[in-house]
């Protein structure tokens, strides 16, 4: 087995039963998997379903938890009601977590277990309020305490099969949308509708990010070629989605990039 593994699954045997915040993702997946292998029954992952959450990401959820023979519960969160969220600041993370904890504490305490978070140290780097917040309701970070980094982690979960292991990054939808500006039902409605017809044009890993009326099309810097030449589907996608303007980034996908507004 993988020394990373077996440190992890050393880590884990140790917090007694756990609640897996579930979303599908590499680092969750890894978490859940090796959890599985050293509490067994001991496991439950949970996953948050949302509007800032795509459909297609919650189906993928449910199917891969059952295909690792984990038990698997999906819980809804209705962050979108609080206006501290929907307001969009640079603190938006921060009650989104706090409304997932809301969730899961409860599930946790009923089973005399802790909620653990799928945080790797990479993660530690950039604006993400939304970790204090569920450090201070009691979530745990494993993959931080065992001193795990994204590229550890794939490797790990290539060692294991998982299907996972090369899967892009899906951060929120609420993701693509600027603070300040107010994250409603129908602006990430079409921001999921935006991507989704993207993907099908051949893009696993996409980001529109929401300008008003203007969709900002971000894919990686090796895919910018085929976008170009896809320029009249994309743009027909973003239309049809609810955007009046289409616009490629020239930089590249690039994770966080709203961020930058912060500094």
């Amino acid at each position: 087995m993988h020394s990373t593994t077996d440190r992890l699954i050393e880590h884990l045997g140790q917090m007694g039963p756990l609640v897996v915040a579930f979303s599908g993702g590499v680092d969750s997946t890894y978490l859940a998997a090796v959890a599985g292998q050293a509490l067994g029954s001991e496991v439950l992952c949970v996953t948050a379903r949302s509007p800032s959450m795509p459909e297609a990401e919650a189906a993928e959820a449910s199917e891969l938890a059952s295909s690792l023979g984990l038990r698997h519960l999906v819980v809804d969160t209705y962050e979108l009601d609080d206006p501290r969220y929907a307001a969009n600041g640079p603190d938006r993370c921060a009650w989104c977590k706090t409304h997932l904890m809301d969730a899961l504490g409860p599930v946790a305490q009923a089973r005399g277990g802790t909620v653990v978070l799928g945080v790797n140290v990479d993660d530690l780097g950039d604006h993400r309020p939304g970790q204090e917040a569920a450090a201070q309701q009691g979530a745990r970070f494993p993959l931080v305490e065992v001193g795990l980094t994204k590229a550890e982690i794939r490797e790990a979960s290539r060692a294991l099969g998982l299907a996972t292991a090369d899967k892009p990054a899906s951060p929120c939808l609420a993701s693509r949308i600027p603070y300040g500006t107010p994250v409603t039902l129908g602006t990430l409605g079409r921001v999921e509708r935006a991507e989704r017809a993207i993907k099908r044009l051949g893009f696993s890993d996409v980001r529109v990010r929401h300008h008003g009326d203007v969709a900002l099309v971000e894919v990686p810097e090796v895919d910018l070629s085929q976008a170009l030449e896809q320029r009249a589907a994309i743009v027909l996608a973003c239309r049809d989605a609810g955007y009046t303007f289409c616009s490629l980034d020239l930089e590249g996908l690039s994770s966080g990039r709203l961020n930058r507004s912060l500094d």
